[in-house]
């Protein structure tokens, strides 16, 4: 009558949703690829922006915690005093207001710890933090500023010395402005140059560029480039020299400002001034400063182009420092070579950063291994580790793009190199820095191995980078260094057992968020709202409820609020891609597919940015995505369209994620047009399809080598094993499903129960699944036996109190096995186990829950009751077989799941024809060749003509049946 057959049926349709699920798992493996995108803070603290200004004389490079640096006067800034004198004291007198006094009493034990490491007096240090706030600087650049006003603050005082004497009036304002500078009265001192320049000498180009280092001095940059274009139009064109060192002085302020205070224009401006210069400095008459001035120009062009969508700027600023390179050699000037061949790597690496081949990456690589050719740790030690740091930087970019894990490795021990002269004694800022460096280094490694060693060193690192970028001192490298600790916390929770470690990954991009605000620093916010969206996701995938994925979609809108597509194309498409994961999360637990369609929408919406052209890599990553929730909306709809539609998105996928390029991306989309390719051939009645699944998993397995990628290997052999198996139940021989079975033996081997109990448990579960089919195949008991007692192994870890659903799932195929071995065995006993085993599953596959999975296991508990009804002569079990059928179609209806609506007409329709066929009317077969009709009429539409032939042959020796009774036969 067809009963085997109908469960089969629904045990092929039931299972794919645990091979869907272990497919999204597998497939989560390289999340930073095709699925979640993670967002890091690395600080490459490379040397860059080291502007030459002719108001000091070029030397050691002060670098803050946000890697800017200013070529300063060569030594350590030290500014003491014995004491203060009256006017310094009048002038922070003048400076104090009560909200003054307030912030400095809170300020006090920063004051004090910048006093023991820049060597700077405390009455400096309180002048100099008058600047700062005036300028707003984040707490995290004071150091780094706070040099900077030093630096400028002592070369200031000898260039006033340079100041022809003039007259009396003269010489006493001059000293008047050197007491009220040395006093740290500055605004006393911008006042007498005032009354200096009204005097109109021949010193007035002096007093103008003096006035511009003041102004330097109190970050008021702008303002300084309007006083040295002063000094540079006041001489007269004889001294062309001077009046060119005034105009690179003018660019170099402007290059602050844009740099400093993100003013594009600004940059814009100094090139343009960069650009004059060097027609106004051939290269014939003033080699050196014209190589200075296309350093210069580099560093500017490079800084824009960082800023800008597309490439030209960087390509211009490559191109100046390989032409200052022409001038600048080696053997000329071995420290100036190497400070353009580290800002050349730089340069190349953002080039890189951009573009899809390894070629730019390769070429900065090359540049920073020149730099440390002079760079050497004995000669300039920071200088050395800066390089070392950048060239770490650049390894970890190639490293992500290349299949093993070489490049990963050498760019952890350039960090590790980097931190033996960046103690956290000596430097602690740029100490934390690095070890946030290595931090992420460490968590991309750890992504490609099995174990979780890397992973945990990642996490120490971050650890490591908080004890200096505290809250209090750097609120915002704090924040960041946080937001990195999460990303690497939720991946070493996607790979163990619990979420203790998904919690505090939430928890660490929830205390980054702290500082992370949307008013303060929006896009900040909108990157760790993102982050945390991610982390939600991770936690929602694990617990039966939908609050934390309703959480996570609600994180990525709040991103989007300031992600805009106006305003960062990219970050916007990036968040619209990972809500499309979360949606699709939410989508595949509910009923409706509103949430599905939602995540179509998201993805194709992140496709107006995530152009081909634009990012070929994350373009095929969310085709990938997209593919997967078209997989989804394929499985719950009639026809094909959709699963058709997602193997067009992997295949699209494809062409840019080669396996040349991105092995393992490669491997990944692979695996997951197999799945599609696997539900498409599950509806048709051939086996072209799932022949192709079959070569997809097997391609995919070329690179998820056992070796190279254990658990990834183990979750595509899984999806083949799975494939196999459907691929068995087709076939009149038992090698495909004796292939199944391997293949999941294959699996336990590295998803074993002491690493991943839960993914063990999955596989035993499969493993039985494949065993029952066999078991069904043949004579004997073996194989069904051995399925019983797979399931009760996977039993062992999917306990009803850890993962009540899986556990209901379990018990639910363990049913199926017990109904088969009792009805081979003639077995009243087996069969009540079966329906008890499903009178278990049932506990937690309520209607209100899973209303499709309870529906399923109703369907399922009906054809035992059939059975027993049956083997014991009893109408009573046929008849509540009937009402539990009736009770599985009340979810399993036609507009939701219709092919899973006609399974269980087409099971109901065997009950009701048992029943018919005890009685003298034709009532019951009526219904039941009824039943089989419809089922009949949902398969003929769905063009699924496997179900067609089981569903008609059922019907047809039905009504043969009644209309012998009608005749009377």
């Amino acid at each position: 009558m067809g009963e085997l057959w109908s469960g089969m049926v629904k045990w092929i349709k039931d299972h794919s949703a645990m091979v869907q699920t272990v497919t999204a798992i597998v497939c989560a493996v390289p999340v930073l690829w095709g699925g979640i995108s993670w967002v890091f803070e690395s600080k490459s603290q490379s040397n860059h922006s080291g502007l030459t200004h002719n108001i000091a004389v070029s030397g050691t490079k002060i670098s803050g915690f946000s890697g800017d640096t200013v070529e300063g006067t060569g030594g350590d800034v030290s500014i003491h005093h014995n004491g203060s004198s009256p006017g310094a004291i009048k002038a922070i007198g003048e400076a104090v207001s009560e909200p003054w006094r307030k912030w400095i009493a809170e300020k006090e034990g920063v004051i004090q710890r910048l006093e023991k490491e820049l060597g700077i007096s405390r009455e400096a240090i309180i002048s100099f933090l008058a600047i700062i706030r005036e300028k707003d600087v984040l707490p995290e650049q004071w150091p780094g500023r706070l040099k900077e006003i030093a630096e400028r603050h002592n070369a200031l005082l000898q260039q006033l010395q340079a100041i022809p004497k003039g007259s009396p009036k003269m010489v006493a304002l001059k000293e008047s402005v050197e007491k009220a500078i040395a006093e740290y009265r500055y605004e006393d001192a911008d006042a007498l140059f005032s009354q200096l320049l009204a005097l109109q000498g021949e010193e007035t180009a002096s007093i103008w560029a003096s006035r511009a280092g003041l102004s330097m001095t109190r970050l008021r940059y702008e303002e300084a480039a309007q006083y040295y274009a002063n000094a540079s139009d006041v001489l007269p064109p004889s001294s062309e020299t001077k009046k060119n060192e005034y105009r690179e002085n003018e660019a170099s302020a402007l290059h602050q400002y844009g740099y400093k205070f993100d003013n594009n224009d600004a940059l814009r401006r100094a090139i343009h001034l960069y650009t004059k210069l060097l027609e106004m400095k051939p290269r014939e008459r003033f080699p050196l400063e014209w190589a200075g001035t296309q350093y210069n120009l580099g560093n500017a062009l490079w800084r824009l182009g960082e800023r800008e969508r597309g490439t030209e700027r960087l390509e211009a600023s490559v191109a100046a420092y390989r032409e200052a390179l022409k001038e600048r050699t080696r053997e000329r000037v071995p420290l100036k070579w190497a400070a353009t061949q580290n800002n050349l790597g730089d340069a190349l690496r953002s080039l890189g950063e951009r573009e899809r081949g390894a070629e730019r990456l390769e070429a900065s690589v090359a540049a920073y291994s020149e730099a440390l050719k002079e760079q050497t740790r004995e000669r300039v030690p920071l200088d050395w580790a800066m390089t070392q740091n950048s060239l770490g930087a650049t390894l970890q970019r190639l490293g992500e793009r290349e299949r093993g894990t070489e490049r990963l490795e050498a760019s952890v021990a350039a960090y590790r190199e980097a931190l033996k002269e960046q103690t956290r004694e000596r430097v602690p800022l740029e100490w934390a820095a690095t070890q946030n460096n290595l931090g992420i280094a460490l968590q991309l490694l750890g992504e490609r191995e099995s174990g979780t060693r890397s992973l945990e060193a990642s996490v120490a690192a971050f650890r490591e980078a908080l004890k200096e970028n505290s809250r209090e001192r750097v609120p915002l490298g704090w924040a960041a260094t946080q937001n990195n600790l999460g990303s690497a916390l939720a991946i070493l929770g996607g790979r163990e057992r619990g979420t203790e470690r998904l919690e505090a990954s939430a928890a660490a991009f929830r205390e980054a968020l702290k500082e992370n605000s949307r008013e303060r620093v929006p896009l900040e916010w909108a990157k760790t709202q993102n982050n945390l969206g991610n982390a939600l996701n991770l936690l929602g995938e694990r617990e039966i409820g939908t609050e934390r994925l309703e959480a996570s979609v609600s994180a990525f809108r709040e991103a989007l609020k300031e992600y805009t597509r106006e305003r960062v194309p990219l970050d916007w498409a990036m968040t619209q891609n990972n809500l499309g994961i979360a949606l699709a999360a939410l989508g595949e637990r509910e009923s409706s597919t509103d949430k599905l369609e939602a995540s179509v929408t998201a993805y194709r919406e992140a496709l107006n940015e995530r152009t081909r052209e634009r990012v070929p890599l994350d373009w095929a990553g969310t085709q990938n995505n997209l593919g997967n929730s078209l997989r989804i909306l394929g499985d719950r709809e009639i026809g094909t369209e959709r699963l058709e539609a997602s193997v067009a998105a992997y295949r699209e996928s494809l062409k840019e994620q080669t396996r040349e390029r991105v092995p393992l991306k490669w491997a990944m989309t692979q695996n997951n047009l197999g799945t599609a390719l696997w539900r498409l051939g599950e509806r048709e009645g051939g086996t072209e399809r799932l022949e192709a699944s079959v070569a997809a998993y097997r391609e995919a397995l070329k690179e998820q080598t056992r070796e190279r990628v254990p658990l990834e290997w183990a979750g595509t052999q899984y999806n083949l094993g799975a494939t196999l198996q459907t691929l068995g139940d087709r076939e009149s021989s038992t090698e495909r499903l004796e292939a199944s079975v391997a293949a999941f033996r294959e699996v336990l081997e590295e998803w074993t129960r002491e690493r991943i109990p839960l993914k063990w448990a999955a596989t035993q579960k499969s493993l039985g699944n494949a065993l029952w089919k066999l078991g069904e195949r043949e004579s004997g008991k073996e194989k069904l036996k051995a399925s019983v007692a797979a399931y009760r192994e996977a039993l062992n870890e999917w306990t009803r109190e850890r993962v009540p659903l899986d556990w209901a799932g379990t018990q639910n195929d363990l049913g199926d096995a017990l109904r088969s071995l009792g009805k081979r065995e003639g077995s009243t006993e087996r069969l009540e186990a079966s329906v008890a085993a499903y009178r278990e599953a049932l506990k937690e596959r309520t209607r209100e829950r899973v209303p499709l999975d309870w529906a399923g296991t109703q369907n399922d508990l009906g054809i035992a009751l059939k059975l027993l009804g049956e083997l014991e002569g009893s109408s009573e079990r046929l008849e509540t077989s009937v009402a539990v059928f009736r009770e599985a179609l009340k979810e399993r209806t036609r507009e939701r799941v219709p092919l899973d609506w006609a399974v269980t007409q087409n099971n109901l329709g065997n009950a009701l024809w048992s029943l018919g066929e005890r009685e003298s009317g034709t009532g019951k077969l009526e219904e039941a060749v009824t039943a089989y009709t419809q089922a009949l009429d949902v398969a003929q539409a769905a063009g699924a003509s496997y179900y067609v032939e089981i569903f008609q042959g059922s019907r047809n020796e039905c009504n043969n049946l009644l209309n012998k009774r009608k005749r009377g036969d």
